[in-house]
């Protein structure tokens, strides 16, 4: 018996589900005299704010690359974000650092896509959190 979120860990090794005993669906609940209590309700609203970042995280992952500035527009162009993409100058001329926040699911094409159109030193890492 295993405890699993998606079964991508038993598929990876080669094993099958081959029944669920139980599905869970976690639940913040607050006492309502709590609830009641200005100083309580707020950090309660924040233990909610910061458990829903958590759970936003939990498909996405960060991407950092260096890219040079006659290839910024074509590698711009490719990224999927959740607003926006960040790009700051580097210390060598001529070069940018780009980041972003994508689906988790979009990385195994899009980073040879990304090298094609000149990026370079691509990281990728988990997030904890996205608020």
């Amino acid at each position: 018996m295993e405890v699993t979120e998606t079964g991508t860990t038993i598929k990876a090794h080669g094993l099958k589900i081959i029944h669920e005993l139980l599905v869970t669906h976690p639940q913040l609940i607050a006492n309502q005299a709590a609830w009641q209590d200005p100083w309580k309700r707020k950090k309660i609203e924040q233990l909610a704010l910061l458990l829903q970042g958590a759970l936003r995280a939990d498909r996405l992952v960060g991407l950092k690359m260096n890219v040079a500035e006659e290839n910024l527009e074509k590698v711009v162009k490719l990224l999927p974000s959740l607003t926006a993409p960040t790009i700051s100058r580097l210390y060598q001329e001529g070069w940018f650092a780009v980041e972003t926040v994508i689906s988790e699911d979009e990385v195994r094409e899009l980073i040879p896509r990304l090298i094609e159109a000149g990026a370079q030193g691509i990281i990728e890492y988990a997030l904890n959190k996205v608020i």
